[in-house]
């Protein structure tokens, strides 16, 4: 279990100030020109021997994706983006960050922006997230009167600007190249790749586009060394983690622990157990709503990272672990996930907008019953021709929790088919 000594987000409860003078009492803005000073090249080397992987999901070396942003301009500006979009259901740790931590991404946006040779950081956030953008907006405004950022930023002779922009709401704009047409002004569907962000992103300048937590926590990685995040956590899934804990738990919460924590500790230490004991488990969605479901067997004894929840056929995704205990409809549960992904695909794609809707409509069947016992193998063949055979990922979120869901709960759609079968003979 993470100490309190090594906790990043200090004020992630939002019991102290969120305010500049309260973020240099927690350390903040402490030192930042000495941070900058040692170079643009060594801090993305740092930041690379830190282990840190992206917070956003994907899991992708943030230091190695520093790495290919152009070291000299072809006359193109370069940008750094940050998704706060987070519209992952069962995710809510960037919001926390953004209300109560607002300072901590704003100075790891002005060292990304350094490290990377960007002019400029675009935050993209929720456009439902009103007052948290309001805070995010103040913030930065006290940023630039205390000459933080801006020009000299920090007294460093390094200008960099940052800009909030409020999106609309729709989940695919969560996906990095629909999030940069949004940036644009056009409609949120992804553009094929490549060309790659850092080759022709937003504007067709070179782009970083990263999570809030994965910038946020920079600052605190350079001040501390790369060595003492690299030694939180497992070989590859190294450093701290905000889980969000959500659903039959006795206490939901946000939580920052060590990656690679056990998912029983987790749940049973910060959020006060399952409803009804751990034996009234049923089933986890570790990584927010895109990812496979597991079932309570494999709970008992999987840790909380990248690499051990890969081993399982699920993921880490967002770290928000949605628990089901035994009251729960699974079937049901699922099939709302689906419905879900059917609503938010852009429609670009033939096989997400056909197929996502033909697996909802096969699942709404199949929470009544009223389904054949052979659409079940049907409907994995669906999922499997979405999953990979789209310009991005929302086919495989789409594809995913069904996956989960037939490979460890088959007998129960099962058990509903004929049930269903009986009824209508008597």
């Amino acid at each position: 279990m993470l100490t309190d000594k090594d906790r990043i987000f200090t004020n992630l409860y939002g019991f102290e100030d969120w305010k500049l003078e309260g973020a240099r009492k927690r350390g903040d803005w402490d030192m930042t020109k000495t941070l900058l000073a040692k170079g643009q090249d060594a801090i993305i080397e740092e930041v690379k021997a830190s282990g840190l992987r992206g917070r956003g999901g994907a899991g992708f070396s943030t230091g190695t994706k520093w790495s290919f942003m152009p070291k000299k301009s072809d006359g193109r500006p370069s940008y750094l983006v940050v998704n706060a979009d987070e519209g992952e259901p069962g995710t809510c740790k960037d919001r926390d960050m953004l209300r109560h931590e607002p300072h901590k991404l704003i100075e790891g946006c002005l060292i990304a922006c350094f490290a990377m040779r960007a002019c400029a950081a675009y935050i993209y956030i929720r456009g439902e997230f009103w007052d948290e953008g309001n805070r995010l907006e103040h913030a930065i405004q006290e940023a630039y009167d205390a000459g933080l950022i801006g020009k000299n930023a920090c007294g460093s002779s390094f200008d960099c600007d940052i800009f909030v922009h409020r999106g609309a709401g729709a989940y695919i704009c969560g996906e990095e190249m629909a999030l940069i047409e949004s940036l644009e002004g056009k409609p949120g569907k992804p553009r094929l790749k490549p060309p790659f962000p850092a080759a022709c992103g937003v504007w067709g300048c070179p782009t970083t586009v990263n999570n809030v937590e994965s910038i946020a926590v920079v600052p605190t990685i350079l001040r501390r060394g790369a060595a003492w995040f690299a030694a939180i956590g497992r070989p590859n899934n190294t450093g701290t983690k905000v889980y969000c804990i959500s659903g039959h738990v006795n206490k939901p919460c946000n939580v920052e622990d060590a990656m690679g924590v056990p998912l029983r500790e987790l749940i049973e230490t910060h959020a006060g157990g399952v409803r009804g004991g751990w034996d009234n488990l049923l089933a986890v969605i570790p990584g927010g709503s895109s990812v496979p479901v597991i079932p309570k067997e494999i709970c008992d004894t999987v840790l909380m990272d990248f690499d051990s929840l890969k081993a399982v056929k699920s993921g880490l995704g967002t770290a928000a672990v949605i628990v089901m205990d035994k009251s729960t409809d699974i079937v049901r549960a699922i099939a709302r996930l689906s419905k879900f992904y059917m609503h938010e695909s852009c429609g670009q794609c033939t096989p997400c907008r056909e197929g996502t809707g033909w697996l909802w409509r096969i699942m709404d069947r199949m929470v009544r019953g009223e389904a054949e016992v052979a659409e079940i193998d049907q409907m994995l063949d669906i999922a499997s021709r979405i999953e990979g055979h789209t310009i991005c990922a929302l086919g495989d979120a789409a594809a995913w929790p069904v996956q989960g869901l037939v490979r460890h709960f088959r007998p129960e759609i099962e058990r509903r088919i004929k049930e269903y079968s009986r009824r209508k003979v008597a």
